[in-house]
């Protein structure tokens, strides 16, 4: 296409040149005096010359409408592959994340049912598959909850609440569900107030943790922070991870985004956590970062304005 442009362009130079050769020869053959000719020569050099500038400019004009369509286009095709392929990774994710809490449900009541065990044992297997429904009912939430923010249909109803108490029964839960898989320590600042959300506000801690939880190696270590100051209130998760590559700090809020491909990743999930985690705390007035954790690992804040 753009040969075809470039040679138009040059056709219709060489077009101009020939009709100013051809306009001089005929005032030669007209007989005018060589001032005469001088001054229309010069007249008409001038037109062709204004013609010449008005295709070059109308061609670069041309080359830039093009250039600028062509590169909307293929941006627009990356963002869509993007987007299909996140999508694929959640079909791929949320069919693992649905049955493995039921199969293993099933596995432990069954269990129950065929032999006659210690009343230990019992209340061990009992204990699981409760741990195992509470997954899935929060795995069903998310999904909910993402498709409410999608048709932004989430309001949030402020109250003053006990953070630091909220804080704490959060952070039972998750030991409750997930633990001891990794280990947990809080430092909980006692009596911090705030007004928010409080369904919310579980939300994201509980995503923020179990987020913590998945990426981290069995044994780690999650440390849970929460700091008051005069004009904020600071909820921390810090986790000893393989951490977030810089140029994907911004990227792991999007929907459905997840570092890697699902097919060989090893680390649980739906790509809806983060992303839910960022669009309640603003819908809270907070604001969500990540930084490197030391010596490994990832931190998440959540800043909100007392």
């Amino acid at each position: 296409m753009f040969v075809q442009f470039f040679w138009w362009t040059y056709l219709l130079l060489d077009l101009n040149r020939e009709a100013l050769a051809l306009r001089e020869q005929l005032l030669i053959s007209e007989a005018f005096d060589d001032a005469e000719v001088k001054r229309i020569r010069a007249e008409y050099q001038d037109r062709v010359r204004s013609r010449n500038w008005m295709i070059a400019g109308e061609g670069a004009v041309f080359v830039l409408l093009m250039v600028f369509g062509i590169m909307r286009v293929r941006n627009t095709f990356k963002k869509e592959s993007e987007l299909n392929a996140r999508q694929k990774n959640f079909l791929l994710s949320i069919t693992h994340e649905l049955k493995s809490p039921i199969a293993s449900s099933r596995l432990q009541l069954e269990t129950l049912l065929k032999r006659e065990l210690p009343r230990e044992k019992q209340q061990e297997l009992v204990a699981n598959a409760l741990a195992d429904t509470e997954r899935l009912n929060k795995l069903v939430e998310n999904i909910l909850l993402a498709a409410r923010i999608d048709n932004k249909s989430v309001e949030a109803h402020r109250e003053d609440t006990a953070i630091s108490e909220l804080l704490g029964e959060i952070a039972e839960q998750v030991r409750m569900i997930y633990l001891p898989r990794q280990r947990m320590e809080t430092d909980i600042a006692g009596g911090v107030r705030l007004m928010t959300d409080k369904t919310y506000f579980h939300s994201i801690v509980f995503n923020l943790l179990e987020n913590a939880i998945k990426y981290s190696p069995s044994g780690s270590l999650i440390r849970i922070m929460l700091r008051e100051d005069q004009n904020r209130v600071t909820l921390s998760v810090a986790d000893e991870g393989p951490g977030i590559p810089a140029d994907e700090k911004e990227r792991i809020f999007g929907k459905f985004y997840r570092i890697g491909n699902e097919e060989t990743r090893s680390a649980k999930g739906t790509g809806l956590g983060l992303y839910i985690v960022k669009n309640l705390a603003e819908k809270l007035g907070a604001s969500v970062s990540v930084k490197d954790n030391t010596p490994g690992g990832a931190v998440f804040e959540v800043s909100f304005e007392k």
